[in-house]
């Protein structure tokens, strides 16, 4: 990409320019934003120091050399190299909480983040029960947090196969002064969970079908594929989840797991059992919930 710094003066005149660029490459979203403008003005801000949430008193400001010459290395990174922008900036947003991310985890996205904000009523008639919770697959440990914040009284356990990952997710955990809540694990789903129980396991896990893996956009390319690959049906993680659950829930626990667009093999491969399809924006049918006593009356 030849470097327009000599001619884009304005913080206007970069925006106009990258969601032109964003839409002539035809860039893919979805880690962080769903279209051109979002992410532009995303990656200006943060590359300029500015808030996030007042682009319009800035439009007109100018650039000074030195900015032009970083935001237009940044920029050359997410068109020319397709990295995602929350690899660039270091940071990922669920809501109003932000997590350290590098190429180590995928970049946190999940439905069930959505839902914990609302302590998943009514499927929990008593948040204040959950003691004990379980974060399968935490990746980045962004979960396992919204899981501390969601239920204060709980001590969480956050396990994954990556030590990689888990490295990230601990610098999260201290950077939300969790250490004391949040037990991260190095575990194969449930493998080094001895005499472990819950009262709410969650898990958003890989879950990309071998054909889907084949085909997926560049940016999604830079993530580590232990994180995304669910075989050739997706479900090889959600199998071992659903069928091993029932020896690490306590009476009455409920077992959230994501599926993306799984939800035909997810009820072909378990048809017996009767999962809940919980709503959240925009789906109806990426995140399922099983009571233990569903799990084992379904087998």
């Amino acid at each position: 990409m030849t470097s327009p710094v000599h001619e884009l003066e304005t913080v206007r005149d970069w925006l106009r320019w990258s969601v032109t660029r964003f839409t002539e490459e035809k860039l893919d979203f979805g880690h962080g934003t769903t279209n051109a403008w979002d992410e532009a003005a995303y990656l200006v801000l943060r590359a300029l120091s500015l808030p996030l949430d007042r682009l319009e008193p800035f439009l007109d400001a100018r650039l000074t050399q030195h900015e032009r010459a970083r935001l237009g290395e940044l920029l050359a990174r997410r068109i020319d190299a397709r990295v995602p922008a929350a690899y660039l900036t270091r940071e990922a947003w669920l809501g109003d909480f932000r997590f350290y991310v590098d190429e180590r985890v995928i970049v946190p996205r999940s439905y069930i983040a959505e839902l914990l904000p609302g302590r998943l009523a009514p499927w929990i008639p008593d948040p204040d029960a959950i003691r004990a919770a379980l974060d399968l697959c935490t990746g980045s440990g962004c979960l396992a947090i919204l899981l501390a914040h969601a239920y204060p009284e709980a001590e969480i356990d956050a396990a994954d196969l990556s030590s990689d990952a888990l490295a990230v997710a601990q610098r999260n955990v201290a950077d939300y002064g969790l250490d004391g809540r949040i037990n991260l694990i190095r575990s194969d789903l449930y493998a080094n969970l001895v005499e472990k129980s819950y009262d709410l396991v969650i898990s958003n896990p890989p879950y990309v079908t071998d054909r889907s893996m084949e085909t997926l956009p560049a940016e999604y390319r830079h993530e580590p594929a232990l994180a995304l690959a669910g075989g050739e049906d997706g479900l090889d993680a959600i199998r071992g989840i659903v069928k091993d659950a029932p020896r690490f829930l306590n009476p009455g626990a409920l077992l959230v797991v994501e599926v993306g667009h799984g939800r035909a093999a997810v009820e072909a491969a378990f048809p017996r059992m009767p999962f809940v399809w919980l709503g959240t924006e925009g789906h109806d049918d990426a995140v399922f919930a099983i009571l233990r006593e569903d799990i084992v009356a379904g087998r």
